[in-house]
């Protein structure tokens, strides 16, 4: 009994830490941002473009799990810095793409490139076995958690 407790327990623990990973995360991003012109969320678009290539703001939305109407308004930043520009779509006259422009490409390469320093150096006191368990445990957790709020929908 004790142990089913403390595996509850621990288990709860982690799903509350997420906000504070994520607010220091963002702290650390924001930090690595200085003197870009890029704000969190305009580096968000960046990377998400860099990643999957030309994408619509529901594209963009989608891959983010936020709402399209946040992201229109990230996009809309993104594209006024001159970072991103927007496309004809092919596909869908009235949903233009989102492309990153060269200073763009450019400017997110770098920024990636130093966080993903930091992230290794972050990394060397951990195990591969460890951070390959606590990934799976976050995405299972993620997953039903979002079922079972699918469900009550």
């Amino acid at each position: 009994m004790y142990i089913v407790i403390m595996k509850t327990e621990h288990l709860h623990q982690l799903i509350w830490m997420s906000r504070p990973l994520m607010q220091a995360a963002e702290a650390g991003v924001e930090a690595g941002l200085t003197g870009t012109n890029l704000t969190v969320r305009m580096r968000a678009v960046l990377e998400i473009l860099d990643k999957y290539g030309e994408q619509t703001v529901p594209e963009i939305a989608a891959r983010l799990e936020i709402q399209r109407q946040y992201v229109q308004i990230m996009c809309n930043e993104t594209l006024a810095s001159g970072f991103v520009e927007q496309r004809a779509n092919p596909r869908h006259k009235r949903s233009p793409v989102l492309a990153l422009t060269d200073h763009g490409r450019t400017l997110i390469k770098e920024i990636i490139s130093k966080e993903m320093s930091l992230v290794e150096e972050i990394g060397e006191s951990f195990s591969d076995k460890d951070i390959a368990t606590a990934f799976a445990v976050v995405l299972a957790v993620a997953d039903s958690l979002k079922k079972r709020a699918g469900d009550k929908e």
